[in-house]
């Protein structure tokens, strides 16, 4: 079985911050950071998909955490397709769009070589993590308007090339791409460019609800906890994942992440019910649980 790494996919939430769970002398960024990577071998940025980080502050991620510690990235959103604020562009990139922008970017209203520019310099940016061994995977969750097309596997493997030598790991929220007519072909795809599948646990039957479906499409796996609320639709995102997990429900999963983990050489098991403390006491229950199972 190989390794398996359980971690949370924020440090930083402002419900986080109030909800104690840190020490009342634990105040800065970095004794935060610090903190979290005493507890846990793994995070998650998210920030990341909303503004890309700068450099210096990757650095200071890296000289945060010990040796050994990972950081799996969430992809910037124009990246992925998903609308964009112009604010969260690169200011002088911003400036070269000459009129107002719309209220959203999307990928395809921007120039070519300004498209590279965004993929230049999000990627030059986490060069601190990867030249370190902290940077476990970019993570592309593509939106529910992204199925299953010849168009769109071309567009992963674009993803897939311009991130490389730093490894992506792809997640869905389009139902086609792991419906029962396509699940065998999509994971098939997936490893035979040995791309890593985010299996999820989410709410169902809602149009971006993905089936919980545990693969090893390579020798990286990965896993998002994001919780069953029952407001899954809510533009409120701590309505969304607000979700604390019984313990019952993990000690369910712990066997399955354990067979999941003798396919792959690492997994990444991560809670994404970032609401208060509710993502790491559930990590801290999982990660006590699977050794034990």
């Amino acid at each position: 079985m190989g390794r398996i790494l359980v971690g949370t996919a924020s440090w930083t939430d402002k419900t986080l911050l109030a909800s104690g769970w840190y020490p009342d002398d634990v105040t800065s960024a970095q004794e935060r950071l610090s903190y979290y990577a005493s507890r846990f071998p793994l995070v998650e940025v998210d920030s990341s998909y909303y503004s890309p980080p700068a450099e210096s502050t990757v650095s200071l991620w890296r000289d945060r955490t010990p040796a050994g510690f990972t950081f799996d990235i969430k992809a910037f959103s124009l990246l992925t397709q998903h609308p964009t604020k112009p604010t969260a562009l690169y200011k002088d990139l911003r400036e070269q769009l000459g009129e107002a922008p719309k209220k959203n970017l999307y990928l395809r209203d921007l120039d070519p070589q300004l498209v590279d520019q965004v993929w230049d310099r999000f990627l030059t940016a986490l060069a601190p993590l990867h030249d370190s061994s902290r940077l476990g995977t970019i993570l592309f969750q593509f939106p529910r308007w992204f199925p299953i097309s010849k168009g769109n596997k071309q567009y992963i493997l674009e993803c897939k090339a311009r991130c490389d030598p730093l490894r992506i790991c792809v997640e869905f929220r389009n139902h086609t791409w792991m419906s029962k007519e396509n699940q065998a072909e999509t994971l098939d795809f997936l490893t035979s460019y040995g791309l890593p599948y985010v299996s999820v646990d989410m709410p169902q039957g809602y149009p971006d609800s993905i089936p919980p479906v545990l693969a090893a499409t390579a020798d990286l796996a990965v896993v998002r906890f994001h919780g069953h609320s029952e407001k899954w639709t809510s533009k409120d995102i701590h309505e969304r994942f607000g979700y604390l997990y019984q313990e019952k429900e993990l000690r369910e999963w712990a066997p399955k992440l354990r067979r999941l983990a003798e396919d792959a050489e690492s997994t990444h098991v991560l809670m994404n019910n970032c609401y208060r403390d509710y993502a790491q006491i559930n990590a801290a229950q999982l990660a006590r649980l699977i050794p034990l199972e």
